[in-house]
């Protein structure tokens, strides 16, 4: 589907209606960007709505899976409390050092523990650790691992936990069934699974703005 430019434009006045300067936000767009990170983060208004999401809940420890400048990190760590945590799974060590300075930046250095490592092997780790469950899932990572993020998250998660996965329409793409997209793929299994597990309530909403088309599908466990 072609973008409409008013998609843009209209998130361009949101943004400036409803939200003043940043220097943390817009410092950690900046220097993503001057490291060659790809433009790929939440906008302005997506990370208000994780963050709004988080802290309607009470979250008090988020998980989520892809890291990249760390972008959509400080809108979800500044929604947690005294005492909350937050852990971001980034594959490479590289993106890792841009979060972190972005992260400290933005103060929040010792509230997000950013892990290094193939995101799978690193949320195998997490259930082999002695901890309390995550009461949100922030999925934004490899989308052809999606299914598996998903049951991972699930196994981390607790009644009332609320699992978040981004980029799951993909511009509608995800209607081709014979696209030969990993990412197609590994977004419609997700739904698939969703669909399967008896342990969530789930549904997807579509969205458009600076970034195309696309959406998110937000589970919440039972």
């Amino acid at each position: 589907m072609k973008a409409d430019p008013r998609w843009t434009e209209v998130d361009q006045f949101i943004t400036d209606s409803l939200f003043a300067p940043d220097a943390a936000l817009d410092a950690a767009l900046r220097d993503s960007a001057a490291a060659g990170l790809p433009a790929i983060n939440v906008t302005p208004a997506q990370g208000r709505f994780l963050q709004i999401l988080a802290q309607s809940m009470g979250a008090r420890r988020i998980l989520e899976v892809g890291t990249l400048g760390g972008y959509s990190t400080i809108w979800l760590a500044r929604a947690l409390p005294p005492g909350g945590q937050l852990i971001t799974l980034e594959i490479d060590p590289d993106t890792a050092t841009v979060a972190r300075a972005n992260l400290a930046r933005a103060g929040l250095d010792k509230v997000v523990d950013v892990r290094i490592g193939p995101a799978l092997a690193t949320l195998k780790t997490l259930a082999a650790e002695v901890r309390e469950p995550f009461d949100l899932v922030f999925i934004d990572a490899d989308k052809q691992n999606n299914p598996e993020y998903f049951q991972r998250a699930l196994e981390l998660a607790h009644s009332g936990s609320l699992i978040v996965v981004d980029n799951a329409v993909r511009g509608g793409a995800i209607i081709d069934a014979a696209s030969r997209d990993p990412d197609v793929q590994g977004t419609r299994r997700v739904y698939q699974v969703m669909s399967a597990e008896k342990r969530v309530t789930a549904t997807a909403i579509q969205t458009v703005g600076s970034k195309g088309y696309d959406g998110f599908a937000i589970a919440r466990v039972l």
